[in-house]
């Protein structure tokens, strides 16, 4: 009787635990229905021809607490831990990124790359910050309502060149000097357009001035260029005497977290450029690509699925009125016409012919994960409000489903190589 007795009340204790801890193991739940969710969800945005982090951002609102309400995010006590693995997800995009990064290309088109590039952040950021003073009114320089619109206007500076990549690769035009130029000002507009942002977020720092972030921005830079030159110089050795090892995909990352710490820590810039800088220095490794397809797996598997999810499971809807949605379409629309205005004209500039400059301008104007990287961080700022994920979206949507359309549609009627121009004159020549 006695170990009967003492039986049960050691189950009934085992019991009693497992019920006080249950919330722990939920976690598990989650995460197995943001991936189960996220996976289909894109897969169907594929198969639909849009990119499938906007499937798996749409997985977040239908099993967050917009839809389904499956999967708890604010409040909930899972949480913080789905937010810090969402923070990694960022970092390791960032990573592989800059580990993308071609140096030689951007060497070789680099000047008028980079001035297309300046002119596709300015334009968009002044258009956006505009934007937003019009519909919620006009702010002074260093007030909070000044911010705010700035952080609007640094949202549309970012462009995501991979649709068009796609696009231009299906048409055969993705190596001539059209494409190539379009590939090089993405990249140096993604960085120009993440020291923007850095400078912004900065600067809401009330206790720290505008000279005191340019300071510590250069001198990020300056720490970034002389330890980039000792680490890869190291990774250079370590890579030719164990090449297409994991020791070195396990050092990079170790060096992409340990610069995102850093670039926080010490320099106040934000850790997502530090990863990224971390994948610049590591582009030019034999094993870069190597390095890549290992940050991948980590990405595809968990980390980007529970980042992208998390954007829907952040998105909130329930103050979502007439005049947020003229906000969105406006938000798309000034977004997209002024990356033509900002790159095509300059393009036009720099003797791009019209029919050129127009590609380049189209071909500049989609986003995607920068985009959206970039309004995450100014939403855990406090610089943006949830609800304007929708407008984020929505672009995402709009610029991956036009571009490829309008892009065909100038190359059907001016390919490179035709001597017939948009006047009737003869404005350009064939492109070797």
């Amino acid at each position: 009787m006695n170990t009967f007795a003492l039986s049960t009340g050691f189950l009934s204790e085992i019991f009693t635990k497992a019920s006080d801890n249950s919330a722990a193991y939920t976690v598990f739940r989650d995460l197995t229905i943001i991936i189960i969710a996220a996976k289909i969800c894109g897969m169907i945005a594929q198969k639909l021809r849009a990119p499938a982090v906007v499937g798996q951002i749409i997985a977040g609102l239908i099993i967050g607490p917009c839809l389904l309400n499956l999967v708890g995010f604010e409040g909930d006590p899972n949480g913080l831990f789905i937010t810090k693995m969402a923070e990694i997800g960022v970092v390791l995009l960032m990573f592989s990124a800059g580990l993308g990064t071609d140096l030689k290309q951007l060497v070789r088109t680099g000047f008028k790359a980079t001035l297309i590039a300046c002119a596709g952040v300015f334009v968009p950021l002044v258009g956006g910050t505009v934007l937003f003073m019009c519909f919620y009114g006009f702010s002074g320089w260093g007030t909070e309502g000044f911010f705010r619109a700035a952080f609007i206007g640094c949202i549309m500076t970012a462009t995501s060149v991979s649709i068009t990549v796609a696009a231009l690769k299906e048409m055969g035009h993705l190596k001539g000097s059209v494409g190539t130029t379009i590939m090089s000002a993405a990249i140096i507009d993604d960085v120009i357009g993440i020291m923007v942002f850095t400078f912004v977020i900065s600067l809401t720092d009330k206790s720290t001035s505008a000279l005191a972030v340019v300071i510590k921005t250069l001198l990020f830079f300056v720490f970034a260029v002389v330890a980039g030159f000792l680490v890869y110089k190291a990774f250079k050795a370590i890579d030719k005497r164990y090449p297409h090892t994991r020791r070195v995909p396990i050092a990079g990352l170790a060096l992409c977290f340990g610069f995102a710490y850093v670039a926080e820590r010490f320099f106040g810039i934000a850790d997502i450029t530090g990863a990224y800088v971390a994948g610049i220095i590591l582009c030019s490794l034999e094993d870069s690509d190597y390095i890549e397809r290992k940050m991948d797996i980590n990405s595809y598997m968990l980390f980007g699925p529970i980042f992208f999810a998390s954007i829907g499971l952040k998105t909130d809807i329930s103050d979502f009125d007439v005049s947020l949605i003229w906000f969105c379409l406006a938000f798309v629309l000034v977004a997209l016409v002024t990356k033509v205005i900002g790159c095509g004209f300059t393009a036009k500039l720099l003797k791009f012919n019209n029919a050129d400059s127009l590609k380049i301008g189209v071909g500049m104007m989609t986003r995607g994960e920068v985009a959206l990287v970039v309004a995450q961080k100014g939403l855990a700022a406090g610089l943006v409000k949830s609800k304007y994920f929708t407008a984020v979206i929505l672009l995402i949507i709009v610029s991956s489903v036009v571009v490829p359309i309008i892009l065909k549609a100038i190359y059907s009627k001016y390919p490179d190589g035709d001597y017939k121009a948009l006047g009737g004159k003869k404005i350009f020549k064939l492109n070797k």
